[in-house]
């Protein structure tokens, strides 16, 4: 098929470039016109120890209603010198709605954490998504996280908007 990548995915901002010597709550984002979410963290490198806490919530709104944790097993994740690594690490965890890694602090680091709209409590009005990343101590490091929706239920021209209920 012959498609262009915004014909398939959409891409919205979850936690603008920032330093994360402050713990960062992302936008919401709603997941009613796709099928799955690949939540993207990228981060630089820090000091050793000072490693993120990465949190996925979902919500009834996209005014964050009722957040409530959204538990995941799968991560994937490049970590090193990210010009040096070509490869995927699948991390599998028990169930939890967080991921933490005790070598990412002086890494730089590549993270998704890919949601299926099934994953959601449907039955009581979950729709919406929402990552955090944790304090990552007081030197700084620069970190960004993304929201790449996809399986798109409708094709239209530019899209419909996910940051709207």
């Amino acid at each position: 098929m012959n498609q262009h990548i915004l014909e398939k995915i959409d891409i919205v901002p979850a936690v603008v470039p920032i330093a994360l010597t402050t713990a960062r709550t992302g936008d919401v984002i709603s997941m009613k016109n796709h099928g799955r979410c690949a939540v993207v963290i990228f981060k630089d490198a820090g000091t050793n120890g000072d490693d993120i806490t990465v949190t996925v919530n979902q919500c009834t709104s996209v005014a964050a209603s009722n957040a409530k944790a959204l538990d995941f097993t799968r991560v994937d994740l490049k970590q090193g010198t990210l010009t040096d690594v070509g490869t995927w690490t699948t991390v599998t965890q028990d169930a939890n709605e967080e991921y933490t890694n005790a070598d990412l602090g002086g890494q730089q680091a590549l993270i998704v954490i890919d949601i299926k709209g099934e994953d959601l409590d449907v039955a009581n009005g979950y729709d919406c998504v929402r990552v955090s990343i944790s304090d990552a101590g007081t030197n700084a490091q620069l970190g960004c996280a993304l929201y790449l929706l996809h399986e798109p239920r409708y094709v239209k021209p530019g899209g419909v908007s996910a940051i709207a209920d």
